[in-house]
């Protein structure tokens, strides 16, 4: 390792998405600030006997236009997209120069894949296999292989020259913000000097939307307006869209990063995961353990609730995360919550899971590094007991010196990250 692991300073000096509004950065950031959508029909199953038949769907996608010459066996939808997004930030952080070994370089994901899938969908299959056997797809060891979270992890270590410290984050949809907040804290011990953090997730097969439809967590409004459907924040909110994609970001010693001259995009300050303890499905409405990840990020950041400027928000669109997700920011900020730009991007992509941390981090960065951020498009109806600035259907130009990163998930597990404007030596 280089330097020293005491007041390790961790900056962000790569990026990579692919996400139902565009299939890289660019493409996604300039969807996202024009305010456009990728919720559309969900055309990874046939939907006819579903009340919900909208998703956000990654749509012209070829892992052959970032990994060229693939060929190390069968990927799940969200694998390819999470290899995608690692090649794009691996190049933008320009990896390729050498300056770290291997063992330098770590990496940590979060995504849903994994045996606990099939080990849960395996009692379905054989009861269905025994009435109804000729309905029942063939599992093979390809289809296991493609579902490993390992193996995926494993591919993408290899992608990124990565063979140091490596992670597997499974929390739901504040995975990918543990899985970078983790990776923050590896570089700061010293256990490395890069690490290939985000996440990946396609939560949009027919068994996902009649899980989350029996929990009734899913919307089934505006289905012949997709565009319409998620509404975080609005007094219309009636649930999320599910969504898909992956966001990857390169994080690095600030000290390697200035000595290799690589693109410094901002800089990781602040971290804290908590947990709820109140219910699997609800949020508390109290803010609960939402409120402290926030609190505590801020404190070890150094910063003061003054110094934030934007909130790149959890916003789901469901009732209760949106109300308590207000109620923590407003015991954290105090008088100063409604001076706050908040902004939920899942009103355009749609609810990416496990990525959605990360994809919220990704913004945050932009905003910083652009002074412009994306809107909360379907803000038609004010909720009056959600009375703070959503920044509403249009894009807002404003310098943005720090921000605070969302990521709140079913079963309670929380993240909060904070990130400012880098200040290079």
């Amino acid at each position: 390792m280089t330097g020293s692991a005491a007041g390790r300073r961790v900056v962000v000096t790569g990026l990579g998405a692919v996400t139902p509004v565009g299939n890289d950065v660019e493409s996604t950031w300039a969807a996202l600030t024009e305010g456009r959508s990728g919720v559309r029909a969900n055309t990874t199953f046939d939907t006819t006997t579903f009340a919900v038949h909208i998703a956000g769907i990654v749509t012209g996608f070829d892992l052959a236009d970032h990994v060229p010459g693939y060929t190390r066996g069968p990927l799940s939808r969200q694998a390819g997209f999470g290899l995608a997004a690692t090649a794009q930030a691996v190049a933008d952080a320009g990896l390729a120069d050498g300056y770290h070994p291997p063992e330098a370089r770590g990496i940590a994901m979060g995504s849903s894949v994994g045996r606990i899938t099939l080990d849960e969908l395996g009692g379905v299959l054989h009861d269905l296999h025994v009435r109804q056997p000729q309905r029942v797809p063939r599992l093979d060891a390809d289809g296991v292989a493609e579902r490993d979270a390992t193996r995926v992890l494993s591919l993408l270590a290899e992608l990124a020259d990565c063979a140091g410290p490596s992670l597997n984050v499974s929390t739901a949809c504040s995975g990918s913000a543990h899985a970078v907040g983790e990776a923050m804290r590896l570089i700061q011990d010293g256990a490395a000097d890069v690490m290939v953090a985000g996440g990946f997730d396609s939560l949009t097969t027919w068994l996902d939307v009649l899980g989350f439809s029996l929990l009734n967590a899913i919307t089934d409004a505006h289905q012949d307006e997709p565009a319409r459907a998620s509404r975080p924040f609005d007094a219309a909110r009636s649930g999320f869209v599910l969504g898909e994609g992956a966001v990857v970001l390169v994080l690095e010693d600030l000290d390697s990063a200035v000595a290799r001259g690589a693109p410094i995009h901002a800089e990781l300050v602040g971290y804290s995961a908590t947990m709820n303890a109140y219910r699997i499905t609800d949020a508390p409405p109290d803010g609960g353990g939402c409120t402290t990840a926030m609190a505590e990020a801020i404190a070890e950041s150094g910063l003061t609730g003054a110094d934030i400027d934007y909130v790149a928000s959890h916003g789901t669109s469901t009732p209760g995360n949106d109300l308590c997700e207000t109620v923590a920011i407003k015991a954290v900020f105090g008088a100063d919550a409604h001076r706050l730009a908040i902004s939920s991007v899942k009103s355009m992509t749609g609810h990416l899971t496990a990525a959605s941390g990360a994809l919220n981090l990704l913004c945050a960065v932009l905003a910083i590094r652009h002074h412009v951020i994306p809107p909360t498009i379907n803000q038609d109806t004010p909720d009056p007991k959600l009375d703070l600035d959503y920044v509403p259907n249009t894009a807002r130009r404003t310098p943005v010196r720090a921000a605070l990163v969302n990521a709140f998930a079913f079963g309670g597990t929380n993240a909060s990250l904070v990130l400012r404007s880098a200040v290079t030596p």
